[in-house]
């Protein structure tokens, strides 16, 4: 493969602002993600693939024709084109640093913003390899136009090179994963592959198969605004009673004290005044017996301070968001087996584990479409800390290959 054509593919993806919107109402959420699907739509076209086509919500899907007489199940590859919310992903600058050294990666001098090696430890694994950073105003994108990229060379590739022999390969890109809503409108009958991998894990090597189980909460506290001078035994402090409320949850049980299987709650956003407030929060656990404790611990709090708050009112609303794939990937545990052996084949080695967080295979997986998570390379998302080893996308397109050349070979069997 031609790795400066691979690598400046990424750029030229990350280059674009493509951010989602939570408060957004239409799918995809924001106009700028367009923006991309126009670019990815004609770059597929000019590679050769087949069936290129995007709906009228931004889901762009495409065909690698098999290449081979017997039966081969179809099979998918999957990766989200927006970006994060929560940090910019305007006029991204990404930065090259050759032959890492080990150190700290000075991001922006001028703004004094650091990648620390010994903030950041895993920097260490990868020592004397390039690696692409951001430039310290901006998130880099890696989540997950590095996934983005990673499938369309494969694609290319394969196209190059018809001695691979493998079965049809569907691929799909989607808009809205980074606010829980990319499988949403996601055409599972239509997009016809038997399984699917998502492109969308972080460090080499991993290989996921069980997700959290997700629920959004949002807590609407009303109080009573009174003249601070006229205010005793008036005022109802509707921001205290919002810390308040907040201090009430178990105080370990948060995303910077867990690790491993560990769930949480983790409070997003809080806005408001005297008057009104708002907290948004998520609730996490592989455990799904645990995850709805969890909720139900929720309202519980809630119930409490209202009785004991009468003069306010508290408002909570509650929403499942994804639950863990694991319950439908094992059934199917040949899929992840293949992804298995074809990292061990590309010269990586698995890690198998769990994902602290979601992604589009939860919802797919629970839509008919079983849909195990693979490395894309990136580490650090969602920030300017955000990077790219080079060599880990080189890997994961490897193992988009190794897997396709497996799946026809089982089948001969």
């Amino acid at each position: 493969m031609e790795e400066k054509k691979i690598i400046d593919r990424f750029i030229r993806y990350v280059k674009v602002d493509s951010q989602s919107d939570p408060e957004g109402t239409e799918t995809p959420s924001t106009q700028k993600q367009w923006d991309i699907v126009h670019l990815l739509v004609e770059e597929l076209k000019e590679i050769g693939l087949s069936e290129v086509e995007v709906d009228q919500y931004g889901y762009i899907m495409a065909t690698l024709p098999s290449n081979v007489s017997h039966t081969v199940p179809t099979i998918g590859f999957i990766a989200h084109y927006d970006t994060s919310p929560d940090f910019s992903g305007a006029n991204v600058n990404p930065q090259f640093v050759h032959n890492y050294d080990g150190g700290d990666i000075v991001l922006n001098a001028k703004e004094n913003i650091v990648l620390s090696s010994s903030y950041f430890p895993d920097l260490k694994k990868y020592i004397g390899q390039t690696i692409i950073t951001t430039d310290g105003l901006s998130l880099l994108g890696a989540d997950d136009k590095a996934g983005v990229a990673e499938i369309v060379s494969a694609m290319e590739y394969l196209l190059a090179h018809p001695e691979i022999k493998h079965g049809k390969i569907r691929i799909a890109f989607t808009p809205d994963e980074e606010i829980g809503k990319g499988p949403h409108k996601f055409d599972v009958p239509k997009f016809g592959a038997q399984w699917a991998y998502t492109m969308d894990g972080s460090h080499i090597g991993e290989l996921e198969y069980e997700s959290f189980n997700a629920a959004g909460a949002k807590i609407h506290i009303k109080g009573k605004s009174v003249h601070p001078g006229t205010a005793k035994g008036r005022m109802v402090n509707a921001v205290l009673l919002a810390s308040k409320l907040i201090e009430a949850l178990p105080e370990n049980e948060i995303p910077e004290r867990t690790e491993g299987r560990e769930g949480f709650f983790h409070v997003m956003n809080i806005k408001g005044d005297v008057e009104n407030v708002y907290i948004n929060l998520i609730i996490r656990d592989h455990d799904r017996n645990k995850f709805n404790a969890r909720k139900e611990l929720l309202s519980t709090i809630v119930k409490d301070f209202q009785q004991k708050h009468k003069d306010a009112v508290f408002e909570l609303e509650v929403e499942d968001q994804y639950y863990n794939m694991r319950e439908k990937i094992e059934p199917v545990m040949h899929i992840v087996e293949i992804a298995e052996q074809a990292m061990k084949d590309a010269g990586v080695t698995p890690v198998i584990q769990a994902i602290r967080g979601g992604t589009d295979g939860a919802q797919l997986s629970f839509k008919g479409l079983p849909c195990p998570n693979i490395f894309a390379g990136g580490v650090n998302f969602h920030g300017k800390y955000e990077y790219l080893p080079v060599p880990s996308l080189f890997k994961a397109i490897d193992v988009i290959l190794k897997i396709v050349e497996l799946t026809a070979k089982r089948s001969e069997q």
